[in-house]
């Protein structure tokens, strides 16, 4: 994946976990230096630019450093999370945390602030779409993607969950490459770098 040089405002404000108008309040202010696209109002911060604002202003650059996506995956199948990040790992634009149950998972949310769920169904404690509409009722969070899986396929419960805000369902047993995939496509991410060797 090339590393972006150049960011919108939503863009920077995501990754400094701003809003997007205090990033346009710097741009304009001039603390946060970049530039207009030529015969619009739209405004593109420079990567370095940005960078620099990040460290004078303390906000952590690992996102900018890393620009790796944080995925968090929430089962309590020990064998299948594993599997799991194995290949997610393996794909390595991946920051991942894992939780086993919906209160981690609530908690981690919080947080670590993932791009990406990955979300079982039938948790121990909760169910999962409890979990996606807490994620929902965050205004924060809202361009946080979920995919639920589970063993479960009455097509009543997937309106359910889609209704509580999942963004895409994936039945078990499926292929964690189809779900790597599935998951770059939902960040807009290339999938085709996964298919190397």
């Amino acid at each position: 994946m090339s590393i972006k040089t150049v960011f919108t405002t939503g863009e920077a404000a995501k990754i400094c976990k701003v809003s997007q108008q205090t990033i346009i309040r710097c741009f304009d202010n001039g603390s946060l230096k970049g530039f207009r696209v030529p015969g619009s109002r739209f405004r593109r911060i420079p990567r370095e630019q940005l960078y620099s604002f990040m460290k004078e202003n303390g906000i952590p650059t690992e996102a900018l450093e890393s620009g790796k996506r944080k995925l968090l995956i929430v089962d309590d199948d020990e064998e299948l999370v594993e599997l799991m990040v194995d290949v997610f790992a393996r794909d390595g634009r991946f920051e991942i945390k894992t939780a086993n149950n919906g209160f981690g998972a609530g908690m981690l949310v919080k947080e670590f602030r993932p791009d990406l769920v990955i979300l079982d169904v039938m948790l121990p404690d909760i169910n999962g779409k409890e979990v996606c509409q807490r994620v929902r009722n965050d205004p924060s969070m809202k361009s946080v993607k979920i995919i639920c899986i589970s063993g479960m396929v009455e097509q009543d419960k997937i309106a359910d969950l889609r209704a509580a805000g999942a963004d895409d369902f994936m039945n078990k047993p499926f292929s964690v490459d189809a779900l790597l995939e599935r998951g770059c496509e939902m960040l807009e991410m290339d999938s085709n770098n996964t298919a190397a060797g």
